[in-house]
């Protein structure tokens, strides 16, 4: 195991931050191996078969192209689930699982209908259902690709949630149902922006839920909330991702179409990340 753990550095080196690379390896151990962390610690002095080693170069292969590990793997950890993931998905980041943490200390009704806009691999609606048993959970998104993998998720986990296909831009479509909650994290990164970008991102991970025109920044956060405003309960709450640079404008947008308790909170680092507000005062 050594020599390999010295082959992977080796051929990362450079190409990413050695924190990155560390964790690299104990997933690709775990993977690859089926080794824990302490697992990976006991047999440090093991010698990998060379089947498995193998494995272990194609994965490195692929990370030296910058292509996501979580791709390459097809899996990732979203708060306490293991998800499928591809490019026809997002990979979840660590601020939406604090947007889901949020969400689940909101005290919403015991038996809340809970509808996730944009889905993806679904990783907020079946987080949602895992933490709240009795909800009625439904996520929407406009890839067919992506909701295969939001049902397979959702299998996968023994998870009860209701995927269909609709456009964020076309929310009329929809049963006019009432939700105690609507949550979404839309497209929200400007054309202007993706200089900022890594490749791995730029690359790989699918342009249409995540790029928005630099004149229409917030269309996707507008069109749906017209949409929540009619369809949210009373005391309906409506929870969004935002980009960190329009924190000001999501609250103009929210406060002029009628919505309030508006609430703006940062993530761990720091960034103006995600906003929730009520349907009533």
């Amino acid at each position: 195991m050594k020599s390999t753990i010295q082959y992977i550095e080796k051929e990362l080196a450079g190409l990413y931050p050695f924190t990155e690379i560390e964790g690299f390896k104990r997933i690709i151990f775990e993977f690859v191996c089926g080794w824990g962390f302490t697992e990976q610690v006991l047999k440090k002095h093991e010698i990998v078969a060379s089947e498995e080693f193998e494995k272990i170069k194609s994965i490195v292969l692929r990370l030296k192209h910058n292509e996501p590990i979580q791709y390459i793997l097809g899996e990732t950890e979203f708060y306490g689930l293991k998800l499928k993931v591809s490019p026809a998905v997002l990979i979840p980041r660590p601020e939406t699982e604090e947007l889901v943490e949020w969400i689940v200390q909101s005290k919403l009704p015991v038996n809340c209908a809970v509808l996730d806009i944009g889905t993806g691999s679904g990783c907020i609606a079946l987080a949602i259902k895992k933490q709240l048993k009795n909800a009625k959970v439904s996520g929407i998104d406009i890839s067919g690709e992506a909701l295969k993998i939001a049902r397979q998720n959702a299998n996968e986990n023994g998870l009860e949630v209701n995927f269909s296909l609709a456009d964020i831009l076309n929310l009329n479509t929809l049963d006019k149902e009432k939700y105690d909650l609507i949550v979404s994290n839309p497209p929200y990164i400007r054309e202007s922006e993706k200089v900022q970008m890594h490749n791995n991102v730029l690359n790989y991970e699918p342009e249409i839920a995540l790029f928005v025109p630099n004149k229409e920044p917030l269309k996707f956060y507008r069109a749906i909330a017209l949409y929540a405003k009619k369809n949210l309960s009373e005391k309906g709450k409506l929870f969004f991702e935002i980009n960190e640079n329009l924190s000001a404008e999501m609250v103009e947008l929210l406060s002029s179409n009628g919505f309030h308790q508006i609430e703006v909170k940062k993530d761990i680092n720091g960034k103006n990340r995600m906003v929730s507000c009520s349907n009533s005062i």
